[in-house]
């Protein structure tokens, strides 16, 4: 039963993990949250949710917390390196020390958000260190789900922000299909897996949308009209070749990313109820408050 868990979640103050925090409360769930900026993280503070400063980079922060822990919950990773940070201090290394301590204390279960079809992509330094880490899960003996899910609808933002200026920009002929989730939609999916045993879930929308659809939605929202500019590929292969060549990793990796996964489908098994078009829409309607 859920008021038998106790559930430690690391990551409460990025978007993902918000939802999660709200979604573990609704439920009445003993919640463990563990953040080092508290400050941002009280707001999840209630009768069953304490929050605990400790730094996933530092294993002395860690030590003790987890006794009585039944679940582990983490969507600890950056986008973009920085505090000196990378990749691998952070979605590798970060999770790790939480697994570790995890396994010290006897913790039945580990919950690990990554990306779809990380597997294919590791050689981008984003997706690298996630799948450094998922291989150490899936030895360490623990159970655990690893989430994993294609664009959030926070991503999306990006196409609205082009939009809001009259223009969306796409990579090739913008027939490339996704499916983005809500946050809140996604953490209902994590918390339901606490309840299964040694699985991968592949995660998405209820919407199978084309770039140029997703491109009509955003300009649509901002009352613009529609205005799509379709780049080559060959403009995109050749910034990746220069970013690499000519960049760090700080620079290059979430740009590498983004230009990777922007030429490919990402489709999973859809979930949910939000919808982008309303997601959309709601952007536009707190701007103009």
């Amino acid at each position: 039963m859920d008021n038998e868990e106790l559930v430690l979640l690391a990551g409460a103050t990025g978007y993902l993990g918000t939802y999660i925090a709200k979604e573990l409360s609704e439920r009445s769930m003993k919640t463990k949250i563990i953040a080092r900026n508290t400050k941002k993280a009280m707001q999840f503070a209630n009768n069953n949710t304490t929050v605990i400063n400790a730094e996933v980079t530092n294993t002395n922060t860690l030590k003790g917390l987890f006794e009585g822990i039944t679940t582990v919950i983490s969507t600890v990773g950056i986008t973009r390196q920085k505090d000196g940070l990378t990749y691998m201090d952070v979605d590798y290394q970060a999770n790790k020390n939480l697994l570790e301590e995890a396994k010290r204390a006897g913790v039945k279960k580990f919950i690990y958000v990554s990306v779809l079809n990380g597997k294919q992509h590791r050689n981008l330094k984003i997706i690298e260190a996630k799948e450094a880490f998922v291989d150490e899960l899936i030895a360490s003996g623990i159970d655990y789900s690893i989430i994993r899910p294609n664009g959030f609808f926070s991503d999306m933002k990006d196409f609205l922000d082009m939009a809001k200026k009259g223009k969306v920009y796409l990579f090739g002929s913008g027939k490339k299909k996704i499916n983005p989730i809500h946050g809140k939609d996604l953490a209902i999916a994590c918390v339901d897996s606490i309840h299964v045993s040694n699985e991968e879930i592949n995660i998405g929308g209820p919407d199978i949308l084309t770039q140029n659809e997703v491109a009509e939605l955003a300009l649509l929202a901002s009352g613009k009209p529609i205005n799509i500019i379709h780049i080559p590929h060959w403009i995109r292969k050749s910034i990746l070749k220069i970013l690499r060549t000519f960049t760090s990793s700080k620079t290059y990796g979430p740009l590498e990313f983004f230009l990777t996964l922007m030429a490919e489908d990402a489709i999973a098994p859809r979930y949910g109820s939000h919808r982008l078009v309303t997601f959309f829409q709601n952007e536009i309607d707190v701007l103009k408050k």
